[in-house]
């Protein structure tokens, strides 16, 4: 018996059904999303919320489930939800319209293969020996989005990409050091055990209301590194298309200026979590923007 095939309308509802959710999602969860989205030319915002869509989903999978247990069982549900994309057999949500961004800009699976092992690894292993470990899981939890960005664009040279993964994973650290104290209270310790014995921290000070000089001295170590970064990556905004410099201008600046947050209230993270103010968002918005 020949196989049923799906008339044009049937695949066309699909799409837009799975187009309208991932914009759903991109809408619902973060702000500095949005306003990239504006910097970005009409053609590229549907296939931008649609990598979000996956990587937002595949995250709150992962931080959001009951158990470890509950979000392995569920990532790898997604896993071979993404295999059957990439084969060319969609499920339903959010897929059909990822596949769709695939098959427009020939998108290779590992970066969204290793963001998914990322996020694995994150229910089996909570301490990293040292910032070699570290950097390694930045590689697959981070750098990964930069990767598919540049394929997107259609800036994907070497040269750029080892670019990428310096800001991606710049930005990876930031959120660590200004998330010391959330991290802590559900587990989970990025700062290197290493780094935290030659400095002399231990968990009984992140335990504490306060950050001790000992903590403070390690978090000035590690948001010097970061910013470092993100000078040594920066070289990349004049190397690919102007829409793309101008968002990747955005974020190296939000990420600089959290690092200022941080080091504007003395690096006491346990004490307050530190922001970016609203008047530094809109400021760096409207640089770009102009």
């Amino acid at each position: 018996m020949p196989t049923k095939t799906a008339s044009p309308m049937t695949v066309s509802g699909d799409l837009a059904n799975s187009e309208k959710l991932c914009r759903k999602i991109a809408n619902s969860h973060y702000e500095n999303f949005l306003v990239s989205r504006l910097l970005l030319p009409r053609r590229y915002r549907q296939p931008f919320v649609n990598v979000y869509a996956f990587c937002r989903t595949a995250d709150d999978l992962a931080d959001e489930s009951d158990s470890p247990e509950s979000a392995l069982k569920q990532l790898a549900q997604f896993q071979t939800s993404l295999d059957a994309t990439f084969a060319g057999h969609p499920p339903g949500g959010l897929f059909p319209a990822l596949h769709q961004t695939v098959e427009d800009f020939h998108l290779d699976q590992q970066p969204f293969n290793d963001l998914l092992c990322a996020f694995r690894q994150d229910q089996l292993e909570t301490r990293f020996r040292d910032f070699e470990e570290l950097l390694c899981y930045c590689q697959r939890s981070a750098n990964p989005v930069g990767r598919i960005v540049l394929r997107l664009a259609d800036a994907a040279s070497d040269e750029n990409v080892a670019f990428s993964d310096k800001i991606c994973t710049g930005l990876q650290l930031v959120n660590f050091w200004q998330d010391v104290a959330r991290d802590f209270a559900i587990g989970r310790v990025y700062l290197p055990n290493d780094q935290m014995e030659r400095f002399g921290v231990d968990d009984a000070m992140l335990r504490l209301p306060t950050t001790v000089a000992p903590l403070r001295q390690l978090l000035v170590s590690e948001c010097n590194r970061a910013e470092q970064y993100f000078l040594d990556g920066q070289t990349i905004i004049s190397r690919v298309p102007k829409w793309l410099g101008r968002n990747l201008s955005l974020f190296i600046g939000g990420g600089l200026a959290t690092i200022s947050a941080i080091r504007k209230i003395d690096f006491d993270v346990l004490k307050q979590r530190p922001t970016v103010s609203k008047r530094t968002q809109i400021r760096l918005v409207l640089k770009h923007f102009w």
